[in-house]
């Protein structure tokens, strides 16, 4: 837990090209704690655990990796716990304890799916944390840990969602765990289709049980019951195109994805029309009593999101210039677009006629459902833009030793700001 004079929010900076982790504190940018030579996976992101902690994976190392932000400054160690995994690391999340997670591995620098490993571990195992692999099915699955459901001794499943064919597989984390040495093959406990192909984005919500999966036809939802899955009528979209990120938003009880249209061609992609989408994972009270809805964000890229205690933020990357985009949702009032907040551009980044993430700078974002703050990175440039989400304003622009080429990571932690109510990797 943070020591109790360490009030103040931290960020964590990952430069995954340049191999370093930095922890930072807010607002003045004083670096706190840093580790070097460790290479996050940048897909599988940072995932936030009770106690102010925050697990990710180094892909060169092969180590799942927990810090304490706040560790140092009370003259404690960054790093309190470490346990190997299979890499590269597609996915990461934890069971509601925090205690139980799992690692999918991806693509990685190939064009084609090839590792099957799935890593599951237990933090809280005696003596040091416990560690095992399994083989499942190739490909690039997400991961949801639905914790026990009615009875305790039923204990986590590991949720995986595939693409070739479409399916969510459920496995015992406790079977798993079990798993003889040299990666046997892992038998399913219950399986579901989904549409082939096009799985992209997953939440689970522990408040109610409930395990989602963004797909084209929309987000599927199911409910655990014992170690089977039972599906729940899909949301929709609510018009054209399809969310390719999905996220669980703790302070209002939402969902929230960006859904993207516009021309295939990714050439083109400063056409691509982009609209925040929200759900309300609670009956819905006051005027607005519609329970699902877009909001227009801009023309452009926009791909991942941050939560705040008043807002849900999202980075929108364009030729005609990048913004931030603030979306306010008030209890009992439909969401809208509250704040837009100029970047400052950066050299190498993407241009119409080119992809927008290959060999070019992107953006990072953060937030804290605990405070107002905002950090977004400025991929090339070493810089990062602090935004005031109540002032719709940046406040200070923080840098770093290192470039922060393809954009970095970020993770934005507030003591007891209950992050940890997402258990997936962002």
């Amino acid at each position: 837990m943070p020591p109790p004079n360490a009030a103040g929010p931290r960020l964590l900076v990952a430069d995954q090209v340049a191999g370093s982790i930095r922890v930072l504190s807010l607002p003045d940018g004083r670096e706190t704690g840093r580790i070097e030579g460790r290479f996050l996976a940048e897909h599988a992101g940072f995932l936030a655990l009770p106690g102010g902690r925050t697990a990710f994976v180094d892909d060169l190392a092969g180590e799942l990796l927990v810090l304490d932000p706040y560790g140092p400054d009370g003259g404690g160690p960054l790093v309190t716990a470490t346990a190997p995994v299979a890499t590269p690391a597609e996915h990461l999340a934890a069971d509601p304890s925090g205690r139980l997670l799992a690692v999918t591995t991806g693509l990685g620098q190939n064009e084609e799916a090839w590792s099957d490993l799935l890593t599951v571990v237990d933090l809280g195992h005696p003596h040091r944390p416990r560690a095992a692999r399994v083989r499942t099915r190739a490909g690039e699955p997400g991961v949801t840990l639905p914790g026990p459901a009615g009875a305790a001794e039923d204990g986590a499943l590991v949720v995986l969602r595939h693409r070739e064919p479409g399916s969510l597989t459920a496995y015992r984390h406790a079977d798993l765990l079990a798993a003889a040495p040299s990666a046997p093959p892992a038998a399913p406990a219950h399986e579901l289709p989904l549409p082939d192909h096009d799985g992209h984005g997953d939440a689970h919500d522990p408040s109610t049980g409930l395990t989602f999966a963004a797909a084209g036809s929309g987000v599927h939802r199911v409910r655990r019951a014992g170690s089977s899955l039972l599906a729940e009528e899909p949301l929709s979209w609510g018009g054209p195109g399809r969310g390719y990120f999905l996220r669980l938003d703790p302070v209002r009880r939402m969902l929230w994805s960006c859904v993207r249209g516009g021309p295939a061609d990714p050439g083109r992609w400063p056409e691509w029309t982009n609209d925040a989408w929200w759900h309300r994972l609670d009956p819905a009270t006051g005027p607005a009593a519609a329970r699902t809805g877009r909001v227009p964000l801009g023309p452009g890229l926009v791909f991942r999101l941050a939560v705040t205690a008043r807002h849900a933020a999202f980075a929108r990357v364009h030729p005609d210039g990048d913004e931030l985009v603030l979306v306010s949702a008030p209890p009992g009032e439909t969401p809208r677009v509250s704040g837009r907040i100029p970047l400052p551009a950066m050299d190498g980044a993407p241009r119409a006629g080119g992809t927008p993430w290959d060999g070019v700078q992107r953006r990072a974002i953060a937030g804290s459902p605990g405070g107002g703050l905002v950090a977004v990175t400025r991929g090339g440039h070493g810089e990062i833009q602090l935004v005031d989400a109540a002032r719709a304003e940046t406040v200070a622009t923080l840098r770093t030793p290192t470039p922060l080429d393809e954009g970095g990571h970020l993770a934005l932690v507030f003591p007891g700001d209950g992050a940890e109510f997402d258990p997936v990797g962002r």
